[in-house]
């Protein structure tokens, strides 16, 4: 035991000694080192002019959390922000700022992480380093709930803090909605050729110095601190509005807010956020969450923008563009409700559309308004010194308030005429799935022949609601088509309904080419295409509109599809009186390469476009003197059908049908193949209306025949010509 006990205390000792030089070694490796700059709070106290913010600090209850380490940006007024800021609320010191203001301002001057000016204009993206692209960083303040009386009951609430897309994507409980606090530095501006003016626009008050915070400047930058970065400013920094609360806090937008609240927003019970409430308070009661539509662009109480990336607030936010009550009951009287007795009245689809069109799914800057476009790729229509009454940034965006309505191109347009009016609902329809996107374009023209509901059943077109698909039912008895056959017949039609041009009269004469390339003719303020014509009906246009992109006529009827083709429309021209086409077709009826039965010509395959031009009589016997046509329509030797073949190909232009209107013009593919089996071509000269020259191979050339010209066939055009083509087959 003797021997044991001193070999215990050398150990002892030895570990005393290996301790204490272990703890000082530590000391010296790991203490604060003396030049170390103090945290945020000690370096407010140390430099004198921040009494009041660190009266506020204390308020808060941050003097704890800032004066220890973290990694914070501070946006600090000094004490003469804060003089001014006291002298606007009537107090006398800090000291009268009650603790939740206090709070307030504490919490939106700061910012999570920290950042010099070195990288406040750079966006923190999940792959790295963006830039140039920031204006904003997210804040450590966020609204606690809300009460608010929905459906006649009290609730507490908390707004969306994402978009809603549907489904359960509207919100998530570990995102608080923290505010955002915007800022202006010149390596921002640049590269988005913005100037100061962008900035001052909304800040008269305090215009931009190279450093601006909210509707503050910069007087004092990168002040490094052991937890974080200092700027300071000479404007004390309130929490931002988002835009939900910007709208809902203006009276003179309160017609517009109604429209959001009465159609858009609901207020739905987060489990969540319930059980988090719980876990906080101690207190059990239903959380509701502020929803907005998810057929809107964007939730305007969402804080954060798209989180397609964590931090992507940081470059982008909304814009929205509020039109003063006056402005709007005018624009909702005159144009929305032209055709509908209230607002509870109108389809969804057109508060959507009304909605979507004043707000933009990003900033857009003032000297932006016509570059930026919304949803339905317009720009924001109004003159920034003449028609913006009230302008904010914002925490989660732009707002501007106007004293008009954003002139949405969907009711503006030709296609507007159709969508404002439930006579025309299956029109809109039909044009919405087809050409929608196009024909509310207003800086294209558009003449629109428009067909009512009640015309279109009664030739057999419907939309069945319950089975969510088209139906055609022929009047007059045979096959019936549903789904996407119905929906391709009707949308032939639609599309010979639609001109590329703004037709601003149709009381004279003349042909029109429609959308999909046909071709259609007016008369005295008639209409008709080759169908009609098959038919023996002319549409009459009742009446017309203009609109921003084109005109409008209301025609009784529908612009059908024809039921004959190429062949039996040039028999009919051959069957009148004198007709001048009858010796061509003579040859065209008698040729190896036509059908008696049906009238179809080898070589014109139906959905295909044609132009053909037919020789007057006096041309077909010139024809034959030439030895191009032998004397008989029915010649016994294959020479001779080969060069009445021959003769009738290279009279058919393929792929493309051309009128004299002065449009197109140039080479064309005609049908006949030499032997080789190359393409001929003739050229179309089209000097102007009715006023058109066809050049043959060998050098000739033939006027068509305006007179006696334009007729409709099926995707074809049949003109007449004074002299025949020439060719060589070989």
């Amino acid at each position: 035991m003797r021997r044991i006990l001193p070999s215990v205390l050398l150990i002892l000792l030895a570990l005393f000694l290996l301790n204490s030089c272990t703890k000082k070694e530590f000391n010296e490796r790991y203490e604060r080192p003396a030049n170390l700059a103090d945290p945020i709070y000690q370096q407010l106290e140390k430099r004198g002019n921040f009494k009041s913010l660190l009266v506020c600090i204390d308020k808060a209850g941050y003097k704890d959390i800032l004066s220890k380490a973290g990694f914070w940006t501070m946006f600090a007024a000094n004490d003469a922000a804060f003089s001014q800021f006291l002298k606007e609320k009537n107090l006398n010191s800090a000291a009268d700022i009650d603790a939740s203001t206090a709070e307030k301002i504490v919490r939106y001057a700061l910012v999570f992480n920290a950042f010099k000016t070195d990288r406040l204009p750079d966006y923190q993206a999940l792959t790295g380093w963006v830039p140039n692209m920031a204006f904003k960083r997210r804040t450590a303040y966020y609204d606690a709930p809300q009460t608010t009386n929905y459906n006649g009951k009290d609730i507490t609430f908390i707004n969306s803090n994402r978009n809603n897309r549907g489904g359960l994507t509207y919100f998530t409980v570990s995102d608080n909605n923290n505010k955002y606090v915007p800022y202006i530095l010149d390596r921002f501006l640049t590269p988005k050729n913005l100037t100061p003016a962008d900035y001052n626009y909304f800040n008269t008050q305090n215009p931009y110095n190279g450093f601006s915070v909210g509707d503050a400047q910069v007087v004092s930058s990168n002040i490094i601190a052991e937890n974080g970065v200092i700027h300071e400013i000479n404007r004390v920094l309130m929490p931002l509005p988002s835009i939900d609360q910007y709208l809902n806090g203006n009276t003179q937008y309160s017609l517009f807010k109604s429209l959001f609240d009465k159609y858009m927003v609901s207020y739905i019970v987060s489990p969540e956020a319930t059980a988090k409430n719980l876990e906080n308070t101690g207190i059990q009661k239903d959380i509701y969450v502020k929803l907005y539509d998810a057929g809107l662009a964007y939730s305007p109480n969402n804080e954060n923008y798209l989180k397609l990336d964590d931090n992507d607030g940081q470059m982008e936010g909304y814009s929205m563009f509020a039109p003063t009550n006056t402005a709007l009951n005018d624009y909702i009287n005159n144009v929305l409700l032209e055709y509908y007795p209230s607002l509870d009245a109108l389809p969804k689809e057109i508060m959507y559309d009304f909605l979507n069109a004043h707000m933009f799914l990003t900033t857009v800057w003032p000297s932006k308004f016509a570059s930026t476009t919304n949803g339905q790729g317009q720009g924001a229509l109004f003159n920034p010194a003449a028609d913006v009454v009230d302008k904010k940034l914002l925490s989660n965006g732009v707002f501007y308030g106007t004293s008009k309505v954003q002139n949405a191109n969907v009711f503006s347009t030709v296609f507007g005429r159709a969508y404002l009016n439930p006579n025309y609902s299956l029109m809109t329809r039909a044009l919405t799935l087809a050409l929608k996107a196009n024909i509310i374009n207003t800086s294209l023209k558009y003449t629109l022949f428009l067909t009512s509901d009640e015309k279109l059943r009664a030739l057999g077109f419907n939309y069945d609601l319950d089975a969510n698909t088209w139906r055609y039912t022929p009047p007059g008895g045979g096959t019936a088509l549903s789904g996407s056959s119905a929906l391709d017949k009707l949308n032939r039609i639609i599309n010979t309904q639609v001109v590329r041009a703004d037709v601003t009269s149709i009381a004279g004469n003349g042909i029109l080419e429609t959308y999909d390339g046909e071709y259609i003719r007016y008369s005295n303020n008639t209409v008709y295409s080759a169908g009609n014509r098959d038919a023996g009906i002319v549409l009459n246009a009742t009446s017309s509109r203009k609109t921003e992109n084109g005109t409008v006529y209301y025609i009784d009827g529908l612009l059908s599809e024809p039921s004959l083709s190429v062949g039996k429309h040039l028999e009919a021209l051959a069957a009148q009186a004198n007709s001048p086409y009858k010796k061509f077709v003579d040859y065209v009826k008698a040729s190896t390469i036509y059908n008696t039965s049906n009238g179809e010509i080898l070589g014109v395959t139906a959905g295909s476009f044609y132009t053909v031009l037919a020789p007057t009589n006096t041309a077909i016997d010139a024809a034959i003197a030439q030895g191009y046509l032998p004397a008989t329509t029915l010649p016994t030797d294959q020479i001779g059908r080969d060069k009445v073949a021959n003769f009738i190909r290279y009279h058919i232009i393929q792929k493309a049908t051309v009128v004299p209107d002065g449009k197109k013009e140039g080479g064309f593919l005609t049908l006949l193949q030499r032997a080789n089996g190359t393409s001929t071509t003739v050229a179309v000269t089209n000097v102007g209306v009715n006023n058109m020259q066809v050049k043959d191979m060998m050098g000739g050339s033939a006027n068509v025949v305006a007179a006696s010209s334009n007729n409709l066939s099926n995707r074809t055009v049949i003109h007449l010509l004074d002299t025949f083509l020439k060719f060589n087959a070989n």
